[in-house]
């Protein structure tokens, strides 16, 4: 009989690896970028990707959703896309002579928005309220979502007009938020050299996981040691955003729980069975930043969350090992 996930043993590390080997196929000279994105997946969070056009959002998240061998749906977010069209919608069937569900793009294991910020802020609230409680109530029934459930947004920051911009307390349900960034030179010149000779798309990845292994490995890194002075670190941390005079908005509890999922996925992810603080210092800017929100007059003078929290990395203690 296969053991049930939570019993089952998995080696973290070499999915890890093997996965961000199959996506580096396809999305070059971003190993950082993939790393961070394995890292929402493992921990079973979800993932926004946010840059300006062409510099492979969507390409990152059609690989990562390739990659493993499960239901992964597309939705391409307009301005006249219903909340119907997201979750399912209930229709009569003549032959039963009763209302029928019929699930919407929401169910699968990986979900790409495209462009979420161009849906209406009602299909938006639909989603992201599935993306939190993991399952759809459409006319006072309930269904669960498949686990893991992976919602992997896009949106361009640039180009505004007509969008709905995602209000803070939406994008607090994102477990990271990540910017793709322009490629290096060398990386760039790659590009065009393998371009149209050996070159491969994201629908053409061979999956090297499956929904199971997800689930195992998310299990797993739960169980990864967080140490009580590093506990303490992240709260002191969230603490110091929140007294910032340049914040209107500092991070959460939810915040500081999510860096240290983050952090317990990134150790067992490098094959450690214990975080240390530079896992922490990795994911702060991802995990917190869109989390944060500037006082209009510090905005004023050029402050923005990431100078706001190189601040206050710089000016925490950092535990250091007894010894």
């Amino acid at each position: 009989m296969a053991q049930p996930a939570a019993a089952r043993r998995v080696d973290v590390a070499g999915l890890f690896e093997a996965i961000a080997r199959n996506v580096e196929q396809v999305i070059q000279g971003k190993r950082d970028q993939i790393h961070l994105a394995l890292v929402c997946l493992i921990a079973e969070g979800h993932l926004l990707i946010e840059d300006v056009p062409g510099v492979g959002k969507t390409s990152l998240a059609k690989a990562l959703a390739r990659s493993i061998a499960a239901t992964a749906h597309r939705i391409q977010f307009t301005p006249d896309l219903l909340p119907s069209d997201v979750l399912g919608v209930s229709v009569w069937n003549r032959a039963t002579n009763e209302f029928e569900f019929r699930p919407g793009s929401v169910f699968a294991h990986v979900l790409l928005a495209d462009e979420i910020n161009r849906a209406s802020p009602k299909t938006q609230s639909a989603l992201l309220e599935a993306m939190q409680e993991r399952q759809v109530t459409v006319e006072g029934r309930t269904w669960g979502l498949p686990r893991p459930f992976l919602v992997i947004a896009t949106q361009n920051p640039v180009d505004l007009e007509g969008t709905y911009p995602l209000p803070e307390a939406q994008l607090a349900r994102f477990l990271m938020r990540l910017p793709m960034g322009y490629p290096s030179r060398d990386a760039e010149i790659t590009i065009l050299e393998t371009h149209g000779i050996g070159f491969v798309d994201a629908d053409d990845l061979t999956p090297v996981a499956r929904a199971e292994d997800i689930v195992a490995a998310s299990e797993a890194t739960a169980a990864v040691h967080v140490a009580p002075p590093l506990r303490e670190y992240v709260v002191d941390v969230v603490e110091a955003t929140r007294r910032d005079a340049d914040l209107a908005l500092g991070v959460s509890p939810r915040g500081a729980l999510a860096l240290q999922r983050a952090a317990q996925t990134l150790a067992a992810a490098a094959g450690r069975e214990y975080v240390i603080p530079d896992d922490v210092k990795a994911l702060a800017s991802t995990v917190l930043t869109h989390r944060m929100v500037v006082a209009p007059e510090a905005e004023l003078r050029g402050v923005t969350a990431d100078s706001v929290l190189d601040r206050v990395l710089a000016g925490v203690p950092v535990p250091r090992a007894a010894g």
